[in-house]
């Protein structure tokens, strides 16, 4: 009988890979509660209709790429393909904007699309995102990228690049895929197969293309920036001041559009050239209109998320994965030397301490060998003779040297354990 695999596009996180994803949420979760972002955690799936009318249903997400079925009761459910739209019908649900101010959430979790598998982008894949909403102001963009470049900073990620990108209210969009459709056109024989769908469906796609021939086309292509009104013009102007206020590097790229039709004015990417061709690891904007659209007040946001795969695709190549290594390795040999044991170590664990115990019931030496396998900064030692006298053997691991303690003076002076075991760090 064949043994069951993982889902194709899907994969274990296993053990010794978790280590970067605690870090990578540790550092998000720092800097996102120091700014005063609240976690909010929806629901993996809704109803299908939120996807349609959030993303919009021109999209590659929308008609290619999501997780859609039938419950039993024969409603349609979509697995979600991005953070964004749960979020929005959640503020809209619980009436959040009641508060007053601006509502500031982040997320974390799952999402689902039926993409090619590749490095760093899997059908389920894991996204660290941000939405702040409820304000129209230039600085709530700033805000937004400033927090996703101190995130990756923080991670001690390099050759990351900063995309810039305007497209606009809903009025120069309009203005613009006219203008764009009118020059691509004549072109539409020379354009690869998706492009040529998209032309007169969602023809701001097609700049995202990664056809060679496609790409040579657009390199002319009018720019967006040119089509921007009065209000938008200003918008865009005032951020990219405050960015260099901050003395944020970035680069303008007109043909930055994003793959979500819910986008409105600010558009940016964070890329590593570190990544090769799937060098985006975080990506986002303003969407002032998909609030009202999906049936709550008038509420302009901005938002992005954070691929963590890609991430952590990152982290590994830059720094070594982080071990777990006890603070003591316990060591019990016999009925009544292992019973001991177990309430030492539970009673370790509690106070703060790192504690394996050897559960084999093997002999000392090989119980001692895994003692030195796990990096332990001390053994902790309990055989018949301790078990009789309510004694342990203390050993550091860096110097050999070996004393007997008390098992109650052990826990006595818990601040001095941590000196010791600091001194004896390796």
């Amino acid at each position: 009988m064949a043994t069951i695999q993982a889902i194709r596009g899907t994969r274990d996180i296993l053990p010794e890979e978790v280590g970067y994803w605690q870090h990578i949420e540790t550092v998000a979760s720092t800097i996102l509660s120091n700014a005063l972002y609240q976690e909010i955690r929806t629901p993996i799936f809704e109803e299908t209709s939120l996807f349609e009318r959030g993303i919009g249903e021109a999209t590659d997400v929308v008609g290619k790429e999501m997780y859609t079925f039938m419950d039993r009761g024969d409603r349609s459910l979509t697995l979600r393909p991005e953070g964004t739209a749960g979020v929005v019908r959640s503020f809209i649900q619980h009436n959040l904007a009641a508060t007053g101010g601006v509502q500031r959430l982040w997320y974390k979790g799952p999402m689902f699309r039926y993409e090619r598998p590749q490095a760093g982008r899997q059908r389920q894949f894991h996204q660290i995102g941000l939405e702040l909403l409820g304000s129209r102001d230039p600085r709530a963009d700033v805000e937004a990228i400033v927090l996703a470049t101190d995130i990756l900073s923080t991670l001690s990620l390099k050759n990351l690049s900063l995309s810039l990108n305007s497209v606009g209210n809903g009025e120069d969009r309009q203005r613009y895929r006219d203008a764009l459709v009118s020059y691509l056109t004549p072109y539409k024989d020379q354009l690869d197969a998706d492009s040529q769908d998209r032309l007169n469906r969602n023809p701001l796609r097609i700049l995202d293309s990664k056809d060679s021939k496609t790409q040579e086309i657009c390199q002319n292509a009018p720019s967006i920036l040119e089509y921007l009104g009065e209000d938008s013009q200003k918008h865009f102007d005032q951020v990219q001041q405050l960015l260099n206020d901050l003395g944020v590097a970035y680069q303008l790229n007109p043909s930055l559009v994003r793959g979500l039709d819910y986008y409105t004015h600010t558009a940016f990417e964070i890329q590593s050239a570190d990544l090769g061709a799937q060098a985006t690891v975080c990506g986002g904007g303003r969407y002032d209109g998909l609030i009202s659209q999906l049936g709550g007040s008038d509420t302009p946001s901005i938002g992005w998320a954070i691929g963590m795969e890609r991430l952590v695709l990152l982290l590994s190549k830059l720094q070594s994965t982080p071990v777990l290594v006890p603070d003591f390795y316990l060591v019990s040999r016999g009925e009544k030397a292992e019973a001991q044991g177990f309430v030492l170590a539970q009673k370790l664990r509690q106070a703060g301490f790192k504690v394996e115990l050897d559960l084999s019931g093997s002999a000392f030496g090989k119980q001692f060998k895994r003692a030195d396998r796990s990096g332990a900064i001390a053994c902790l030692i309990l055989g018949d003779a301790e078990a009789d006298n309510q004694t342990v053997q203390l050993k550091w691991m860096a110097t050999q040297e070996q004393t007997s303690v008390a098992q109650s003076e052990l826990l006595s002076d818990l601040d001095q354990l941590k000196d010791q075991l600091t001194r004896h760090k390796p």
